[in-house]
């Protein structure tokens, strides 16, 4: 059992209250996964400022700056921050050059999130005290997930907590479970797609992040999982712009979803969407089972 939260903010007026409104929302979701929680917040401009790159490391030494300086001889600007078990170096260059060098000074580490619009934190324990931690109740931005993990395919480590981040700025959460994620790893690795861990979730953020490299929008790209996954399951995947929310066909994990004029909302339970704003304006409902619902900024 996993506990889900999503929020897509549409209302610059709501922007500074992103992180508050998420931690509400992540207090709902707490009993369903007590052993671990990653967050991800888009539009942070205090964590990743305008025209840089944030790369979120496990594993990370105490400060890698002075290596990356070297190998990045021209930037001067590098800041790295720690959250807990996550390691956020944010630099004003091209994200994939910033993981590249990252990967070059420390190699041990794992890259668990990379973009100009993203900074992911992950970490096991209670999600309330990790999202202190993180300093979430600060975060601003447009969107924001969280995602509380019972662990049952893989150990309790912050490398098997959610989000998945494995393109830039996109992200996905999952409760439920892949009956034949061995079999399209083993698929995808043929392709040269390389994995850094043998959790299922793993293997959906990557075929979507392979369909979405291939030029698929995300809705596209979740009826193309839909086709080749078996199992069940309740995802949330986001991007820079996009926010999207599908089940299983059979859809016997839970999901709600929350439409507003000012935010789009999703959650494994109503009790999550009590804290928004205007809750009463908005349409409520549940996912239908096996359709794909987009929303974009």
């Amino acid at each position: 059992m996993c506990g889900i939260v999503g929020l897509h903010v549409r209302d610059p007026e709501l922007y500074p209250r992103l992180g508050s409104l998420l931690e509400g929302m992540l207090a709902g979701a707490t009993e369903r996964g007590p052993d671990a929680a990653g967050i991800a917040v888009y539009g942070d401009r205090e964590r990743c400022p305008e025209g840089h790159a944030a790369v979120s490391l496990l594993g990370a030494p105490a400060d890698p700056a002075a290596d990356l300086r070297r190998v990045l001889p021209e930037l001067s600007d590098i800041t790295v921050r720690r959250f807990g078990a996550t390691t956020v170096i944010t630099a004003p260059v091209d994200p994939d050059a910033l993981a590249a060098a990252v990967r070059a000074v420390v190699p041990d580490a794992k890259v668990v999130g990379i973009g100009t619009d993203l900074v992911v934190y992950k970490d096991i324990g209670d999600p309330l005290e990790l999202a202190a931690s993180y300093d979430l109740g600060s975060a601003t931005g447009w969107q924001a997930l969280a995602h509380t993990r019972m662990a049952t395919e893989s150990a309790i480590t912050p490398e098997g907590s959610h989000p998945f981040s494995v393109g830039p700025d996109q992200c996905l959460v999952h409760n439920g479970s892949f009956s034949n994620h061995a079999t399209i790893r083993r698929t995808l690795r043929r392709e040269g797609i390389a994995f850094d861990s043998e959790n299922d979730t793993e293997v959906a953020a990557r075929f979507v992040a392979a369909c979405l490299a291939d030029g698929d929008d995300l809705e596209k790209a979740l009826h193309r999982l839909g086709e080749e996954f078996d199992g069940f399951y309740t995802l949330l995947v986001t991007t820079a712009d996009g926010f999207a929310v599908v089940r299983d066909e059979i859809a016997c994990k839970p999901a709600i979803v929350a439409d507003h004029p000012r935010w789009v909302a999703m959650a494994s339970e109503f009790r999550s969407l009590a804290v928004l704003p205007g809750l009463s304006e908005a349409t409520i409902f549940e996912p239908e089972p096996g359709r794909v619902y987009a929303w974009q900024r």
